[in-house]
């Protein structure tokens, strides 16, 4: 059997790397005494995958964590009791920042969050810009047709076009450093980070605070979150949003 983990990451532990969250997690799951299964062979390893990597200093509260279990914890897909309080001590037992949001069991055979998540959600502070100017911006960048923008790849530099992957731009309003933008971006076949998404939109534009809000996963015209927050039940039982 398999749970699924959703966490938040804010605050100051944002600057941590993904592979310090990793052992932050197996060092967390350690003390919560959770049975986890391990990989086989001379240097044996807990068998957790996470969701897409957060970029180091963004905050986000749509964080995955997919646990393998070493014996059941309840029928398949329908966690007991001890897995649904879960959230409570695993936080206890990770950083300051780092907070369990939801934990369920997942249904039979679920792909890896890695290939499954189709696009994910983003708050993007825009520091000293005001909202007419970012208004205007993204008027621009949702009627285009393409939108370039140069970013490495594997050492070289590459132009892409990034119009495909922007699935949608909403202007937030006024922040005290700014203004807050909205962003839904794919993450396949190539994922979009915020700050390549601003230097499309203008050079000159610098982020402050940026945030991931959620993960999408859309398949056959429907659209879910891998796991929405305070989820007590599996992840394919719940109702789908359009």
């Amino acid at each position: 059997m398999r749970v699924r983990i959703r966490f938040a990451k804010t605050g100051k532990v944002r600057w941590t790397s993904h592979r310090d969250v990793a052992r932050m997690w197996e060092r967390a799951l350690r003390r919560v005494r959770l049975p986890v299964a391990y990989t086989e062979g001379f240097s044996p390893r807990p068998r957790v995958s996470f969701g897409l990597a957060l970029p180091t200093g963004h905050e986000s509260v749509a964080e995955y964590l997919d646990v393998e279990l070493a014996e059941g914890m309840g029928p398949e897909g329908r966690p007991d009791d001890e897995t649904a309080n879960l959230p409570a001590p695993l936080s206890e037992a990770l950083p300051d920042g780092v907070d369990v949001l939801a934990v369920a069991g997942l249904e039979g055979r679920v792909p890896s969050l890695q290939h499954d998540v189709t696009s994910c959600s983003w708050e993007v502070e825009i520091v000293g810009v005001d909202p007419t100017r970012v208004a205007a911006l993204v008027e621009a960048a949702l009627g285009a047709s393409q939108l370039f923008v140069t970013r490495e790849r594997k050492g070289r530099q590459v132009t892409d076009d990034l119009r495909p992957a922007i699935v949608s731009l909403d202007l937030l309003g006024a922040r005290q450093a700014g203004t807050l933008l909205g962003a839904e971006l794919a993450t396949q076949p190539r994922g979009v980070r915020p700050h390549e998404l601003l230097q499309a939109l203008g050079p000159d534009l610098e982020a402050g605070l940026v945030r991931r809000t959620h993960q999408w996963i859309e398949r056959d015209g429907a659209r879910w979150e891998p796991l929405p927050p305070g989820a007590t039940h599996a992840p394919h039982a719940w109702e789908r949003a359009s």
